[in-house]
């Protein structure tokens, strides 16, 4: 029985904390840590500069960006799709190129497999005698020495116009045996990079946050812990509050005034407005230190596995 101490190092079996602490040192195996409150946007703050929003807008799955942060993206995204596109009609052309040549090639051959099926068959008296050539020593070393540069060229990797390229052999699309790329159509959708759906300008929906009355004017809006309130209950809005966005006006409230009020019989409080399911969209907040708050608290970095 070993003493149950962390740092014993005497005992016969390797334990579990041993286990641990080596593969913290050495860098393999996976690491997972759970994030904490710190860790974690909050829930008026953009998915994409992790800031608070400036203009918010909201996606239809409830995820909030900054509308300069969130347009920026689509415009990178379509002139990534530009990009691959030229690329893809680039390879393209030379796929039809290569398959246009090896169609001529392979006409080519058959002509001349008929041309000479219809040529007439030589008798051993009408066939030319060859002339046979003694080499001399001149004529020899010629030879040699081409033989010799020819197999040098063979193997080296430094001729052919290759010298500034070198193989690299861990990397599948640089291996000497690899083949041309593949010509792949791109994608022309753009997808949210948060939910993975696709993503359009139209289907963003403009926030509207109400600030919180505290009568506090000293400190700035991003200094204060609480900035915003329900328009409708006047609760504190914070990431353990869940919250839901109104689609008519983009007016953020609390799921608790959504379930109690509105959906009694589903008009707009502040606008007396007839709404549809589909008007409240439940806003993806950031998440506490409480683990049913959200589901996506615990971070994971995989490793090479340390085999004992």
């Amino acid at each position: 029985m070993t003493r149950h101490a962390r740092n014993c190092t005497a005992g016969a079996v390797y334990t579990y904390n041993e286990k641990k602490r080596d593969a913290a040192e050495s860098g393999y195996g996976t690491n997972a840590k759970r994030l904490g409150k710190d860790s974690v946007k909050s829930f008026d703050c953009c998915s994409l500069t992790l800031q608070p929003c400036r203009i918010p807008v909201v996606t239809k799955d409830g995820y909030l960006f900054d509308k300069e942060a969130i347009l920026q993206y689509i415009v990178t995204k379509k002139t990534e799709y530009s990009r691959k596109l030229k690329e893809y009609e680039r390879l393209r052309r030379i796929e039809e190129n290569e398959l246009a040549a090896e169609a001529n090639n392979k006409q080519q051959a058959r002509m001349e497999q008929f041309v000479n099926a219809e040529k007439p068959t030589t008798t051993p008296a009408h066939r030319p005698t060859a002339t046979i050539v003694r080499p001399t020593p001149s004529t020899s070393a010629a030879a040699a020495a081409a033989a010799a540069s020819s197999s040098v060229s063979s193997i080296s990797n430094m001729v052919n116009g290759h010298e500034k390229k070198l193989p690299s052999f861990w990397l599948p699309s640089e291996c000497p045996n690899a083949g041309a790329a593949k010509a792949k159509k791109p994608d022309p959708t753009i997808y949210c990079p948060v939910s993975q759906q696709p993503l359009r300008v139209k289907d963003l929906i403009d926030v509207k946050f109400t600030l919180l009355k505290d009568g506090d004017n000293k400190r700035s809006l991003i200094a204060k812990e609480a900035r915003y309130m329900c328009p409708i209950t006047h609760d504190v809005l914070s990431n353990a509050v869940p919250c839901a966005v109104l689609r008519p006006t983009g007016d953020v409230v609390t799921l608790e005034c959504v379930e109690k009020l509105i959906r009694k019989d589903m008009i707009h409080p502040l606008t007396d407005r007839k709404l549809k399911d589909k008007d409240i969209i439940i806003l993806q907040r950031g998440g506490t230190g409480y683990a049913i708050t959200n589901d996506n608290l615990q971070a994971k970095e995989k490793r090479p596995m340390l085999q004992v």
